[in-house]
């Protein structure tokens, strides 16, 4: 497995905006991440940059406020700071419509690009994605909660995965710990999801009627065992709306279905950009 992805930066909107890009080929794919503490590209798109840049170019964006992207002296985070800036991230990097991959409230973000500006979007594909209204779960509670220590991001991990050992990963837990002990991202994601935060939730919730306007073709990805984003609040309720969607359910798979199904993730990918 390549252990080393390519790390830029570019100035978005007078955001310093760090990425990672991989692969070439006229076609590419921007990986959208999730919100969780610690959470990066890199962190959430690892295992999937490698395989899905054989085929086509792949850019994976740090979101305002995350990872080594620029963050807000004001901490002002809004959905609508977040989505004109991933806009503007993808007019720079393509000539052409591409295909948007978001995983949690990187789902919602890509459901609110294809909404604003379907021009920008071929296809879009979504993991244990919010964007639609629904009462917040104790688990998201937890990871929008979390206060930074060894053993809550060890919770956390138990958390997100269906597979209990990998709370026994002492890389993975401690690369998380330290990403989110950085005084910079402690500082940001505090301002990001104060309580309460039903109402962060429901920002980022799209009306019924603008998903139902989205004429994209769209793939949707969900755990069964997701304790985060449950998935009969969710993608049952998405897969209703969109007109144009299928949605593939993993069982034994919490909110990490790129982590915990990666070979068949990049598969159904695959085939369905195809």
């Amino acid at each position: 497995m390549m252990t080393t992805i390519t790390s830029k930066y570019m100035n978005i909107n007078g955001i310093n905006t760090h990425y990672h890009e991989e692969g070439s080929g006229k076609e590419k794919i921007i990986l959208i991440h999730g919100s969780g503490p610690g959470v990066s590209a890199f962190a959430n798109w690892r295992l999937i940059i490698p395989p899905l840049s054989e085929n086509y170019q792949v850019f994976a964006p740090d979101i305002i406020g995350f990872g080594e992207t620029d963050k807000l002296e004001n901490n002002q985070y809004t959905v609508d700071l977040w989505v004109k800036h991933l806009i503007s991230f993808i007019e720079a990097v393509s000539d052409e419509s591409v295909y948007l991959v978001g995983n949690s409230m990187g789902g919602a973000l890509s459901l609110h690009v294809a909404a604003q500006r379907p021009d920008l979007v071929k296809k879009i594909i979504l993991m244990g994605s919010v964007g639609i209204q629904h009462p917040i779960s104790e688990g998201l509670e937890r990871v929008w909660g979390y206060e930074a220590s060894l053993e809550s991001m060890r919770e956390l991990i138990k958390l997100f995965s269906y597979d209990q050992k990998a709370a026994n990963n002492e890389e993975l837990v401690r690369l998380r710990y330290e990403a989110s002990m950085r005084s910079d991202v402690k500082e940001s994601f505090a301002a990001m999801f104060p309580e309460p935060r039903q109402q962060k939730l429901d920002e980022l919730a799209l009306t019924d009627e603008q998903i139902q306007n989205i004429q994209v073709p769209a793939l949707l990805f969900h755990g069964l065992n997701d304790r985060i984003i449950p998935i009969e609040k969710t993608s049952y309720r998405l897969i209703e709306l969109l007109p144009h969607a299928e949605l593939h359910v993993f069982n034994e798979c919490g909110h990490w279905t790129q982590i915990e199904k990666t070979e068949p993730f990049v598969e159904h990918i695959l085939t369905f950009i195809k």
